[in-house]
């Protein structure tokens, strides 16, 4: 069968990429055509569209990049009804994907939806326009069926993706050696994956660095940036104990003592690892203005709302500065508090579901698409 595969970030073509391989072992027949990454790429068929290209956050850069994003939504259009797929699957990135997903529904195209929209954290009434647009719902979350299944839509918890990914993982071999650092415990910085939101992130992170001389603080860099764009923060810190590393933040998690991590799908990769963390948000004036009478959940952190608790610490907008980030990081690598964070990382893991999400989601798909 075809597949039409939308992604628009670095973790829908993580997620997308395995969903593929899956798709591969369940229908061997599989074509795809996609807008995703380099390890959808890697899996076969043909990238139109990478998702650096598509990645616009905040409502103030939507509305600057209307033009854009219009003139791609039409491209899309065009380019999904030229290619006739027997199933479109999209990843996530919903203010793109809910788009082509109505006027696929219209146009008799069979519509299965991967990782849903967070529409219980805000804009809730979405979730009318995915039961008419929306053959079959996968979700991830364990609190997810039970939202959906308030407005009478049933959906399909598959697990979390991620249990496949990191349980059992093997770090690298001489991974203090490979990327020079010295013999000190490492603390992670996870600053996000867009431009404005690393900028916005990364500064305040780095802010706390020369007061912990005894840890070594690694930056995490996104894999849709290149070096070049972290170079003036590693300049901006005149401390020796700041590295940069690329592509491989699960073997940096693997090492890390803890964590400052960005909110979002990194604070729980942070988690399962057992890493303590802080996670951070700063967004823009207006962005956090209009996103605080949108949102309508207690937690920003997946972590903190799989949990239903306040497990970790979260530090936003005002809150995230020097003096508070020392405070929460020195908490995090005291024992007695890493514990208690590691004890409940071991609760969320129990609440995630069992490995096997992709394989379980493309057995789904194709059972689907057979039987439209």
């Amino acid at each position: 069968m075809k597949y039409y595969i939308i992604a628009g970030e670095a973790s829908g073509d993580l997620h997308a990429s395995n969903l593929m391989k899956q798709l591969l072992v369940k229908d061997p027949e599989a074509e795809f055509r996609f807008w995703g990454g380099d390890l959808m790429a890697a899996v076969g068929g043909e990238l139109i569209k990478h998702y650096r290209d598509l990645a616009f956050m905040g409502f103030l850069e939507v509305a600057k990049n209307i033009r854009t994003i219009l003139r791609n939504i039409r491209f899309c259009k065009a380019d999904i009804e030229a290619y006739k797929p027997d199933a479109l699957i999209l990843v996530d990135y919903p203010g793109f994907n809910l788009r082509i997903a109505k006027w696929a529904k219209k146009n008799g195209i069979r519509v299965f939806y991967y990782i849903s929209p967070q529409i219980w954290a805000w804009h809730s009434s979405r979730v009318h326009g995915i039961k008419a647009s929306v053959d079959k719902m996968f979700v991830i979350l364990p609190f997810e069926p039970v939202f959906y299944q308030k407005y009478d839509y049933p959906v399909d918890f598959v697990g979390h993706p991620l249990l496949d990914v990191t349980e059992n993982y093997q770090a690298g071999k001489d991974f203090y050696a490979k990327n020079q650092l010295p013999d000190k415990p490492i603390v992670a910085l996870f600053p996000g994956s867009r431009k404005q939101e690393i900028t916005r992130m990364l500064t305040e992170m780095l802010q706390v660095v020369p007061y912990y001389p005894s840890y070594h603080f690694v930056i995490a860099g996104a894999p849709s940036q290149t070096a070049a764009f972290y170079q003036p923060f590693l300049e901006q810190v005149s401390a020796k104990n700041l590295s940069f590393i690329s592509q491989q933040s699960y073997d940096l998690l693997s090492h890390a003592r803890a964590a400052l991590v960005t909110s979002g799908t990194a604070t729980l990769e942070t988690a399962l690892f057992r890493v303590p963390q802080v996670v951070c948000y700063k967004g823009g004036p207006i962005n956090y203005f209009l996103a605080k009478r949108l949102i309508n959940v207690k937690y920003i952190s997946l972590v903190n709302l799989i949990v239903d608790r306040p497990l970790v610490k979260e530090l936003i907008q005002g809150e995230l500065n020097t003096q508070q980030l020392r405070q929460e990081l020195d908490g995090i690598l005291a024992e007695d508090q890493a514990s208690a964070i590691q004890a409940g990382y071991d609760e969320l893991i129990l609440k995630l579901g069992k490995k096997g999400a992709s394989e379980r989601t493309a057995q789904l798909m194709v059972e689907y698409a057979k039987h439209r």
